[in-house]
This record gives C-alpha cells, sequence and structure tokens, in this order.
C-alpha cells in the first residue's frame, strides 16, 4: 500500500515541523492554510485513501489493523462476546466524537477562538429487530445519533454557533454519516498467499 492508501499527506516542512511539536504549539491555522494551499496548487496527495483490515479471531472478536494501531472489537458479554473491546457501533461513535474533537480544534484556531477544553459525548440507539432479522421495517443500525459537544472557551455565544455551523459543515465522519456514501462490499474466497 502506498503512502496515499495509508492515509499520510506529504505537503511541506512545516506540517513535518507541526507534526514533531507539542500538540499545545501547534498551528492548527498554519496547518489548514497550508494545506489548502497545496490542495490549490496540486502538491498535496489528493485524494487520500483511508485503510483498514480487520480479521476475526473466534466468536464474535475481530482483530483490526488501522496504519500502524491495533484495535480489538468485540461484543458485550450479554450478547455472547468477551467484551475485549468496543463493539462496531461504539467504534462507530468514538469516531464521530473525535473527529467532531478534532474539526473543533482545526477550525477555532483558524478563526481565532481561544478553545481550551472539548468534549464530546455521544448516544446512539438501536432497535435489535433489524440486525436480528426479527423485522425487514427496521433499521439494522442506528435509529438516531445524539450528543452533545462540551466547550470551554471565553468566545462569546455567536461566535461559537458559528464556529459550530462550520465544524458541523466540514466535519469528514459526520459528513460519512448524514450523506449517502457509496459503498460497495465484494465477496472473495481467501487465497493461500492472503496475509
Amino acid at each position: 500500500m502506498d503512502d496515499a492508501g495509508k492515509g499520510h499527506i506529504s505537503l511541506d516542512a512545516t506540517v513535518e515541523v507541526n507534526k514533531q511539536s507539542d500538540p499545545a504549539d501547534r498551528s492548527y491555522k498554519l496547518l489548514l492554510k497550508t494545506t489548502r494551499a497545496a490542495l490549490k496548487d496540486g502538491t498535496a496527495k489528493n485524494p487520500i485513501k483511508v485503510c483498514v483490515s480487520s480479521e476475526s479471531q473466534s466468536g464474535f472478536r475481530s482483530h483490526i489493523r488501522i496504519r500502524d494501531f491495533e484495535i480489538i472489537s468485540d461484543q458485550p458479554f450479554g450478547f455472547n462476546g468477551t467484551n475485549a473491546g468496543p463493539k462496531p457501533s461504539e467504534l462507530l461513535l468514538a469516531g464521530l466524537a473525535a473527529c467532531q474533537e478534532i474539526t473543533w480544534r482545526l477550525y477555532a484556531d483558524t478563526m481565532s477562538i481561544d478553545l481550551r477544553r472539548i468534549s464530546v459525548e455521544l448516544e446512539g440507539v438501536q432497535d435489535l429487530n433489524g440486525f436480528l432479522g426479527t423485522d425487514d421495517t427496521v433499521p439494522a443500525g442506528f435509529q438516531s445519533i445524539r450528543g452533545t459537544v462540551f466547550i470551554e472557551s471565553d468566545a462569546d455565544d455567536a461566535e461559537l454557533e458559528k464556529l459550530k455551523r462550520i465544524v458541523d459543515d466540514h466535519c469528514p465522519v459526520l459528513d460519512d454519516l448524514i450523506r449517502n456514501v457509496p459503498v460497495a462490499l465484494e465477496l472473495s474466497r481467501f487465497l493461500d498467499d492472503h496475509a
């Protein structure tokens, strides 16, 4: 898999230095400006590919590989799992929460809004009738997702509402969830050389 397949963006030394600095000293405004410029002049690798792989270990336990990271996903004890990790729907909510936090940080810095603290709490409601096939009129996934973004900032309410609109318009995971993203899953048999 090439660098684009691993989600890396090669821009210039500014981004490299930014990546190695202490998070408190990073300029997200500079990152956004530099990345936008690289997109406009064609020097950024774009579009990027985000890739994951997962393999069932036993029961409901899955070993997930994402770049240089490994995550275990499992079902809770109450659903015949071993509770060795979050279930997939929890990982989806975690991805949304983290992506919101990242997008808030990026655009707050760009708008010169001091964001001292941010936290996101989400709740998804699922009806198991859809997943378990007992009612085909019920969606298999979440029926709704609700949550709260907690902010500590001296910005006034109008500034934070403007920032929220920008974040909600540009948060990639939120966009993935509310837009009809084409998904194509193929079936393939394992080959002897499959890693």
